[in-house]
C-alpha cells in the first residue's frame, strides 16, 4: 500500500470534486439503509490528532443526522463507572434505518485508559479477551460493524499539535490527554498492537487508514465504507412544489414592523 507521506498533495479543486461525488453516493446509501431497515455501527479510533473529527465531518455533512448519528461520549460519570463497561455505549446502538458513528468508543479501554493508567492491567486483559465475543453478538444480531483505525506518523502528529498550540481557532482541540499522549508515543503504539492482535476478527475486522494527508484519508475512508455496505439506488417519486394558497392572504411582512431584528452587519 502506498504511504500518503510520499503521495503528491491533493489539490483542493480535485478534492472537493471527488468529495461531492462520494457524498452523493452516501445519500444513496442513506436511502437504502432507510428502505431496508439496515443497522450499522462505524467506530473511529486512532492516535490523538489523527484526523478523526475531520473525517467524520466529511462523512456526515451531506446526510441526515437522524440516519447517520454521531456519538462522542464524554468521560464516564461515577454512575457509569459502576456499570458493565460497554453498557453506556450500547444505549446508543442503532435501530432499523440508522448508522451510528462512534467518535471513540469502547476501545478507549484498549487505548487511553490503559496507557494513562485509568484502568488496571487486569481490566485491560479482560477487555481484550471479551471484546471479540461481544462484537460477535453484535454482528450476529444483524448489525454491520465497521472499525476504522486512523494511523498518523510521528512527524505529522507533532506538526498538528504545534499548529493547535499556536492557532487560537484550534486551541480548543487540545484536550488534557493530548500532550501526555505525545510523550507516550511508543506506549500507544504497543497498546495499538495489543488491541489489533486481540480484536482484529473475521466478523469485525480493523481497517487501517493512513491519515497524514487529510484530504486523501477522507476520500479513501468514504469510498471504503461505501464498498463495505452493499446498496442500490432507491427510486424516488417526483416531487412537485404546491402553489401558495391565496386564501386568507394578508401583508405578513407589515405585521413584523416594530419587532427586534438581528442587525444586518454583513
Amino acid at each position: 500500500m502506498k504511504n500518503s507521506d510520499h503521495a503528491t498533495p491533493l489539490k483542493r479543486k480535485r478534492y472537493e470534486k471527488e468529495l461531492r461525488k462520494l457524498q452523493g453516493e452516501l445519500c444513496h446509501l442513506q436511502e437504502w439503509v432507510k428502505h431496508k431497515g439496515l443497522r450499522a455501527i462505524i467506530v473511529f479510533e486512532g492516535r490523538d490528532a489523527a484526523g478523526k473529527g475531520g473525517t467524520i465531518r466529511a462523512l456526515t455533512e451531506r446526510v441526515s443526522p437522524r440516519v447517520f448519528r454521531v456519538v462522542a461520549l464524554p468521560a464516564p460519570s461515577d454512575r457509569e463507572k459502576s456499570q458493565m463497561y460497554i453498557q453506556r455505549y450500547m444505549q446508543h446502538f442503532p435501530a432499523a434505518g440508522e448508522v451510528v458513528i462512534f467518535d471513540r468508543s469502547w476501545y478507549n479501554r484498549a487505548g487511553v485508559e490503559y496507557v494513562m493508567g485509568f484502568c488496571s492491567k487486569e481490566q485491560h486483559r479482560e477487555f481484550l479477551k471479551l471484546c471479540p465475543e461481544v462484537e460477535k453478538y453484535i454482528t450476529n444480531a444483524g448489525i454491520k460493524l465497521i472499525k476504522i483505525w486512523l494511523e498518523s506518523s510521528d512527524k505529522e502528529q507533532k506538526r498538528r499539535f504545534e499548529a493547535r498550540m499556536e492557532d487560537p481557532l484550534r486551541q480548543w482541540k487540545l484536550s488534557p490527554m493530548d500532550l501526555p499522549s505525545r510523550s507516550k508515543w511508543f506506549e500507544y503504539s504497543r497498546a495499538r498492537d495489543l488491541m489489533l492482535d486481540a480484536t482484529d476478527t473475521k466478523w469485525a475486522p480493523w481497517h487501517i487508514l493512513r491519515s497524514d494527508d487529510k484530504k486523501r484519508a477522507r476520500l479513501n475512508c468514504i469510498r471504503h465504507i461505501l464498498g463495505l455496505i452493499p446498496y442500490k439506488k432507491v427510486p424516488r417519486d417526483k416531487v412537485k412544489l404546491p402553489k401558495r394558497s391565496r386564501k386568507d392572504a394578508y401583508d405578513d411582512q407589515a405585521t413584523l414592523k416594530g419587532r427586534k431584528f438581528v442587525p444586518e452587519k454583513y
